[in-house]
């Protein structure tokens, strides 16, 4: 059989045994219990929808997955394969809390780190030879900066992470592409794509790696539960489309805002959903800029239907990646584009 479109993928796997009379969709298991002989012993263990979600999850990234309750949870697990004293190498423009996590281990003798601007691949690559850990993340949040994944594999850590959670594995595939050991995705996040669930995801090169992410998971007891999983699944099923019709959004809207007169820069990496703008008048211009949208929403987060627009330097713990504070990052959403650029439009004539 040829191998199938990520966009077959997406909606064919994950469906359990293909018996005449079984349900199209894998149910949702809500049990703590499982009667002794089978595959899964306890729920810290396994469940069925969870089998599902990762089964699509790996296929679509080209490795294999492991699910967490949240994306800090999958972070905080492949730090766990850090050694004691181990040096971490991380973008300066990673998650915030990714960043948070690392400094609290730092300052708690469990590791050392190092911010890098992961778009100079030489500083980069320097930065990390030979380190434990090299965490990259493309595009970066909010500044939209773009790394060359595989040029960072020159590095040669003895792990190399990327957060895939901005492109999806409909946009890149760094296991498969760039020689990653390790993707992240907040799957809150376009993964799930309806703001309706927490939830992460490991997904590892090959079996070995992905069953020292899951013993750390049974161990540590950070499981998800089934009907997280399940809204994640059911919100992959529409994950391809979702990306096509959000990135030609977010393509047209960083042009028109590229030539309106309030805005000073606009940041689009060229691809996905994602793009920041730097509002005319600076911080005070820009806060007024998201308190008057009327149909976008002003709030923390990103991947869902709906397009939200956030001033991260005021709300986020973003002073180390040098945030502007005229800043607003946009997740665009499924509105039509027109509507929301005559959102836009009105909320910037009212600062200039």
């Amino acid at each position: 059989m040829e191998p199938l479109d990520p966009s077959t993928i997406a909606v064919s796997l994950g469906r359990g045994a293909h018996r005449a009379g079984d349900p199209l969709n894998v149910p949702v298991v809500l049990s703590s219990t499982f009667r002794a002989g089978g595959a899964i012993g306890y729920a810290r263990e396994g469940n069925p929808v969870w089998e599902a979600f990762e089964e699509v999850i790996g296929a679509l990234e080209g490795g294999v997955a492991v699910v967490f309750p949240s994306g800090l949870a999958a972070v905080r697990a492949i730090l766990e394969l850090v050694p004691v004293g181990g040096h971490v190498v991380a973008a300066h423009g990673s998650y915030s809390g990714t960043r948070r996590l690392l400094q609290d281990l730092e300052a708690r003798g469990r590791l050392t780190t190092r911010l890098v601007d992961i778009t100079d691949t030489s500083t980069a690559v320097g930065a990390a030879d030979g380190a434990a850990l090299l965490w990259a993340e493309s595009p970066t949040n909010p500044m939209m900066g773009v790394a060359d994944l595989a040029g960072l594999r020159a590095a040669k850590p003895e792990l190399y992470v990327v957060d895939n959670t901005f492109a999806t594995p409909l946009l890149q595939r760094p296991l498969v592409d760039a020689g990653a050991d390790l993707v992240v995705h907040s799957a809150t996040k376009l993964i799930g794509g309806h703001s309706d669930v927490v939830l992460g995801v490991v997904v590892a090169r090959d079996e070995s790696l992905a069953s020292e992410i899951r013993q750390v998971r049974t161990e540590h007891g950070a499981v998800a539960g089934p009907l997280e999983v399940f809204l994640a699944l059911r919100g992959v099923r529409t994950l391809p489309v979702r990306v096509e019709r959000a990135s030609a959004t977010a393509a047209a809207l960083a042009g028109r805002f590229g030539s309106h007169a309030g805005v000073d820069e606009v940041l689009y990496p060229g691809f996905g959903t994602m793009l920041s703008v730097l509002v005319h008048g600076g911080a005070a211009a820009a806060e007024r800029f998201c308190s008057g949208v009327r149909l976008a929403v002003p709030a923390t987060s990103l991947g869902g239907v709906e397009t939200l627009v956030e001033r991260r330097a005021q709300y986020h713990w973003d002073a180390v990646a040098g945030v502007p504070d005229n800043l607003v990052r946009i997740s665009v959403g499924l509105e039509h584009v027109d509507d929301v650029w005559r959102d836009f439009e009105q909320a910037l004539a009212q600062i200039t």
